[in-house]
């Protein structure tokens, strides 16, 4: 129980591996001529949540400077400012959420390969 000025305990999202790789395949099957910008907006929401989770994990960048530059990619293209609007073509939308889903995959083999959980 907590008391009325006390934070709750925050517990540490767990992290679906599958979840993500099947969600990073999908954006990067993706065929934009047969994608709607609907579809294309669905699964960048989906892969930006994902990055955002996987970054949130230790991943030893203070060790590799390689997962570092990653980290640093995918904060970069998550700034708002990087996103596209309604405004932006679909097929630059459509680009935006592969670079999103590649960028996820990379962080995912990273996260994987810290937890033991690579192939």
């Amino acid at each position: 129980m907590t008391h009325r000025h006390e934070a709750p305990a925050v517990e540490s999202l767990s992290i679906d591996t599958e979840l993500i790789a099947d969600s990073t395949d999908a954006a990067l099957q993706m065929d934009l001529s047969t994608s709607t910008r609907e579809d294309i907006n669905a699964r960048t929401a989906v892969v930006i949540k994902q990055l955002g989770l996987l970054l949130g994990q230790e991943l030893d960048t203070d060790e590799d400077p390689a997962v570092r530059a990653l980290c640093r990619q995918a904060y970069r293209l998550l700034e708002l400012s990087e996103r596209p609007t309604k405004e932006t073509p679909v097929f630059r939308t459509f680009f935006f959420m592969r670079d999103v889903a590649s960028l996820t995959r990379r962080l995912l083999w990273v996260y994987g390969e810290e937890k033991g959980l690579a192939p």
